[in-house]
């Protein structure tokens, strides 16, 4: 199987991690699309447009059987018009862990970090208030514009990126918030420190291992057989911060830079 990822960033190889140890036999190709992140403060427009751009590349390239949006902001923007554009393609996204959030909560107090786009998307109101509605729940949603930045940076233990987290997570401590949807494939980056700053034990809520086994069903039904080595080809269209890939997927030495716009 061939497999297709891509983010705005390296935040989606938080989902790559999670498909090591799901996927077996498959080449996985992933895109961060660097010279044009962060999509979360992107218009809907312009964040369909790039994933059209990649989604063409991959298919035209590396002949990909899967794609996977590991990114919810292009899941929100892009993943209707990506299905009804490559019907043959398996095609997953990803969406912020609102349901399961809800099963754990223990004080009916869930909070959900997310990019600016992702919290104003459609996609995301109608999830939030479908669930919400079957279950008394109260929801604290917190923007996080500029932590991917941060993120990207590789300034994830920085006193910038934990004062931003300190005010984002201030009300959620002090209204006993005890689950938390990480609504973006980077943040699990910094999950100690949300852990640390909100002080008590905290359920943190990311779907990277959901993807992966939501993905080897279907990939399965197609054929796979799930045997065999996996590989991992990194490309990005900009900048990228090294240490970050080795800190997610361990020592790495080709990444490959493309221009998905011309392709």
């Amino acid at each position: 199987m061939r497999i297709g990822v891509f983010d705005s960033g390296l935040g989606g190889l938080t989902v790559v991690q999670a498909m090591t140890q799901v996927i077996k036999g498959a080449q996985i190709f992933y895109v961060a699309d660097t010279k044009n992140a962060p999509y979360g403060e992107k218009t809907p427009e312009q964040i369909l447009q790039y994933s059209l751009n990649i989604t063409k590349y991959l298919v035209k390239t590396h002949q990909i059987d899967a794609l996977i949006l590991a990114c919810n902001t292009a899941t929100s923007s892009a993943i209707q018009h990506l299905r009804e554009t490559y019907p043959s393609l398996i095609i997953i996204g990803t969406e912020p862990g609102i349901k399961p959030a809800i099963e754990q909560t223990r004080t009916g107090k869930i909070g959900v970090l997310a990019t600016p786009a992702t919290l104003q998307g459609d996609k995301y109101q109608t999830l939030a208030q479908t669930l919400s509605s079957q279950k008394s729940v109260d929801i604290f949603e917190q923007a996080c514009p500029g932590l991917v930045e941060q993120i990207e940076k590789g300034e994830m233990d920085s006193d910038v990126t934990k004062g931003l987290l300190e005010k984002w997570l201030a009300p959620m401590r002090q209204n006993n918030v005890d689950t938390i949807v990480l609504g973006c494939t980077h943040y699990p980056l910094v999950g100690q420190s949300i852990e640390k700053i909100m002080a008590c034990n905290v359920s943190l809520i990311h779907t990277a291992e959901a993807i992966s086994k939501h993905l080897l069903t279907l990939g399965t039904q197609k054929g796979h057989l799930n045997e065999g080595d996996l590989q991992v080809h990194i490309h990005t269209t900009g900048e990228i911060h090294m240490h970050v890939v080795e800190s997610l997927i361990g020592a790495y030495e080709n990444i490959y830079f493309i221009d998905v716009e011309n392709n």
